[in-house]
C-alpha cells in the first residue's frame, strides 16, 4: 500500500493593496518566502506513526489549481493537512482526488475545529492529536478500503498524549537523493543540505501554551501545556543533522521556555550540536539570567516574543489572568537583556485590538524605536475558528466574512474593529509596515546587531553578524 502525504504550502494574501505593498518591501517578501518553505511537521509526524510495510511519499503543493487539474495518482489514499487560511485550497485538492477515485483523509488544526465541514471533502477526518489514531486509520483501510474508514476519528483522551510517546518524524521523506543534493546558501555555512528546497526544518519541543490568549487556539485544541523529554528532542535534531550537517531549525512551539529547569537542560545539550535555531517564548524568559546566558551558545539566534501591544488598555483582558498587561512595564528591559546576549528579539504586535484607536500605529512605531528591537512583526487581529475571539465577535455581529477562511492570514482584515474603521485599520497597518520594514530601517537594525556582536565577540563579530543576516530567521 502507498499513501500520499499532501501538504498545501505558503500563504496567500487576499487584500490587493497589501499584495501590491508587499512587493515593494523586501522584508515582507522574504517573510512570506520563509513561511512557504516550512515543511508540514504534522504529516512528517504521522508518517512516523505509520505501521511498517506501508510506502509513503511526501508531496508539497504550491500551485493548487495546476495540481488539482492533474494530481499525482499513484496512491491508495492520501492524507491532507493544512491550516485555516489554506482550507479552501486543500478542499480543492481533496475533491480532485476523490473525483478520480482516490480516498482522502483530512487532519490538522482546521479539521479539528470544523470536522463536519472537512468531512464534506474527505472520506475520513482525524480530529485532535493524530498520533494516537493514525495507526487505526491505516489499519482500517488495509482491512476494507474506503468502506471501512470511519467518518470521524477522535483521539480517545484529548490532551493526554505524552510527548515522549510521540513518533519520531520522518524527516528522511524530505531528503533529496544524494546525487541531487544541494548546498544551502554559501553565505550561511556552505554545509551539505540534503533536505531539498527547505531553508529551515521544524522540531516541536513543547505543545500548547498556559497563557490562554483570546485570539489563540493553541491552549484549547490540544490540551494543556506539555514538554517533550530532552532526550527525545535531541533524537529528532540528530536525525536532521544526519541529513543537514549544520541545520537551521524552527522550534514549532507556541511558548518554548515556560519550564525554565527543562529549558536549561535542553540548551546545555544543544550547545555541542552546532545547530542554529529560531523559537517563540513569552517575556518571562528575561527573568532568568542563567537561561539567557545559555541561549546563544546553544544555537539560538532569534526569539519571537508576543508583546501584542505597547498600550495597557489594549492588553487588558487579552489573556484570562491579564498576565501580559502586568508584564508591560518590563518589556523594554526584557528586550535589552535578551539582545545583549547576541540573540535578536522579533517583537510581535497585533493591531485592531478592541482598545486600539488610529494613534496605536504611532505608539507601536515609537516603542520599536525606543526599545531597540532588532526584528518586528506586525499582524492584524484575526478571529480564527475555535478561538474565544471568534466566538465573541460572532456573538457581537462583528465578523465581516463568516466562513471566509482564506482571509485568516494574519494580514487581511476579516472583522469590524471597535476603535476605528476597517479603512483606518488597513491604511494604518500599511503605514506601519512601510515604516518598520523598509530598507533604511533594516540597515539600521543590521548596524545595531553588529555593535552588539562586536561587544560580545570582538574580532569574531563580523563573521557571526554576516552569518546571522544570511539565515532565514533574520528576514
Amino acid at each position: 500500500m502507498k499513501i500520499g502525504l499532501v501538504a498545501i504550502a505558503g500563504v496567500k494574501l487576499q487584500t490587493r493593496k497589501f499584495i501590491d505593498l508587499g512587493i515593494t518591501l523586501p522584508q515582507f517578501v522574504n517573510r512570506g518566502r520563509v513561511i512557504a518553505q516550512l515543511p508540514s511537521l504534522a504529516l512528517l509526524t504521522i508518517a512516523g506513526a505509520t505501521p511498517e510495510g506501508v510506502e509513503l511519499e511526501y508531496v508539497e503543493v504550491d500551485d493548487v489549481a495546476s495540481f488539482a487539474a492533474k494530481p499525482t495518482l499513484d496512491f491508495d489514499f492520501v492524507a491532507l493537512s493544512t491550516y485555516t487560511a489554506r482550507a479552501f485550497d486543500a478542499y480543492l485538492v481533496a475533491d480532485a482526488y476523490r473525483a478520480r477515485g482516490v480516498p482522502v483523509v483530512f487532519g490538522g488544526l482546521h479539521a479539528t475545529v470544523l470536522p463536519e465541514e472537512a468531512a464534506l471533502h474527505a472520506d475520513a477526518v482525524v480530529a485532535g492529536e493524530a498520533e494516537t489514531v493514525w495507526p487505526e486509520v491505516v489499519r482500517d483501510f488495509q482491512r476494507g478500503g474506503r468502506s471501512r474508514l470511519k467518518r470521524i476519528y477522535r483521539e480517545p483522551a484529548p490532551g493526554r498524549l505524552r510527548l515522549d510517546a510521540a513518533p519520531l518524524p520522518r524527516f528522511d521523506l524530505l531528503a533529496a537523493p544524494a546525487a541531487a543534493s544541494a548546498d544551502i546558501d554559501p553565505r550561511a555555512t556552505g554545509q551539505l543540505n540534503r533536505l531539498g528546497p527547505y531553508n529551515r526544518i521544524t522540531v516541536q519541543t513543547t505543545r500548547g501554551c498556559p497563557l490562554d490568549c483570546e485570539f489563540c487556539a493553541a491552549s484549547r485544541l490540544y490540551g494543556g501545556y506539555r514538554v517533550k523529554p530532552v532526550e527525545r528532542v535531541l533524537e529528532e535534531i540528530d536525525a536532521i543533522r544526519a541529513l543537514w550537517r549544520r541545520p537551521f531549525i524552527e522550534f514549532a512551539d507556541d511558548n518554548t521556555f515556560v519550564n525554565k529547569r527543562w529549558a536549561k537542560l535542553l540548551l546545555r545539550e544543544l550547545a555541542p550540536r552546532r545547530i542554529r535555531y529560531f523559537t517563540e517564548s513569552d517575556v518571562s524568559i528575561a527573568d532568568d539570567d542563567e537561561l539567557l546566558d545559555l541561549l546563544y551558545p546553544s544555537g539560538c539566534r532569534q526569539i519571537l516574543v508576543g508583546f501584542e501591544s505597547p498600550r495597557l488598555a489594549s492588553l487588558d483582558g487579552l489573556d484570562r489572568v491579564n498576565w501580559k498587561a502586568g508584564r508591560l512595564p518590563q518589556y523594554v528591559d526584557a528586550i535589552e537583556k535578551i539582545q545583549s546576549r547576541g540573540v535578536s528579539v522579533c517583537g510581535c504586535f497585533i493591531v485592531g485590538l478592541d482598545s486600539d484607536t488610529p494613534d496605536i500605529f504611532d505608539e507601536i512605531r515609537e516603542f520599536v524605536e525606543r526599545s531597540g528591537l532588532l526584528e518586528v512583526q506586525v499582524t492584524i487581529l484575526t478571529p480564527f475558528p475555535g478561538t474565544r475571539l471568534y466566538d465573541r465577535l460572532a456573538r457581537e455581529g462583528r465578523l465581516l466574512y463568516p466562513g471566509a477562511w482564506d482571509r485568516c492570514t494574519l494580514f487581511d482584515v476579516n472583522f469590524r474593529p471597535r476603535g476605528m474603521s476597517v479603512e483606518e485599520l488597513e491604511e494604518g497597518v500599511m503605514r506601519l509596515w512601510r515604516d518598520t520594514w523598509n530598507a533604511e530601517q533594516f540597515a539600521a537594525r543590521k548596524r545595531r546587531y553588529r555593535d552588539i556582536m562586536r561587544n560580545l565577540h570582538g574580532r569574531r563579530s563580523e563573521a557571526e553578524s554576516e552569518e546571522y543576516f544570511a539565515l532565514p530567521a533574520a528576514v
